[in-house]
């Protein structure tokens, strides 16, 4: 299965070419970025859950005041051997939420790129979300046994409600972010237009520090 998610996901490492984003401010040809194994080694890690580092945006000085879009927000992680935070169990998603900040990026994307159409992810709104550091699908927007969209925010409807291209001909919220109380709502997952500005949080990627280590074998990483 990840190696079927890993064919289809081609698009999220080739990088965005034909504005993905549907926004006129998205440079046409951004790309995903590599790890960069000075980065690695430098990487800042400000707290630790179940033997991962995690680094927040807002608590370091270089970052404090940075909000970025979902793709700028995963290179920034990604030259680190880091990648965007996903959300993959009911503790790591607990522990994410306590944080103070009004909103954050995570890894979460909906797919619509090339190689989307297949007949196990439609719908897309229920079916097609994944977290694209992982390379795993999201259970169903619908089960909201193993998912945290809110219930009822914006128009009142369950989320995601695709808010700003259904309701306001804007582009289609095709990312997953945590909202602390945006809508009065508690803490709980949203889509959110990809082009929108955030703080996030990086996560450790095993696979790129794997890859860095093995490429870089007297770099302490």
């Amino acid at each position: 299965m990840k190696m079927m998610w890993e064919v289809i996901l081609t698009g999220v490492f080739v990088g965005f070419v034909h504005g993905q984003f549907h926004n006129p401010q998205v440079v046409v040809g951004r790309i995903l970025e590599p790890p960069v194994p000075t980065l690695c080694a430098q990487r800042i890690i400000h707290e630790r859950f179940k033997g991962k580092g995690y680094f927040f945006s807002w608590k370091d000085p270089h970052t404090a005041n940075l909000e970025v879009d979902w793709l700028d927000g995963r290179n920034y992680c990604r030259q680190r051997c880091m990648d965007l935070v996903s959300l993959e169990t009911n503790s790591e998603n607990e522990f994410i939420k306590k944080r103070k900040v009004k909103y954050i990026w995570t890894s979460g994307r909906l797919c619509d790129f090339k190689g989307c159409d297949r007949p196990d992810l439609k719908p897309l709104p229920i079916n097609g979300w994944f977290w694209t550091a992982e390379l795993k699908k999201l259970a169903p927007s619908n089960n909201r046994v193993q998912n945290d969209w809110m219930v009822g925010a914006g128009i009142q409807i369950p989320q995601p409600d695709n808010r700003e291209a259904m309701q306001q001909n804007g582009p289609n919220e095709n990312c997953l972010a945590i909202l602390n109380n945006f809508y009065n709502d508690g803490v709980n997952w949203h889509d959110v237009a990809c082009h929108h500005r955030k703080p996030f949080v990086c996560e450790e990627s095993e696979p790129l520090l794997n890859y860095v280590r093995f490429t870089n074998p007297n770099l302490n990483i």
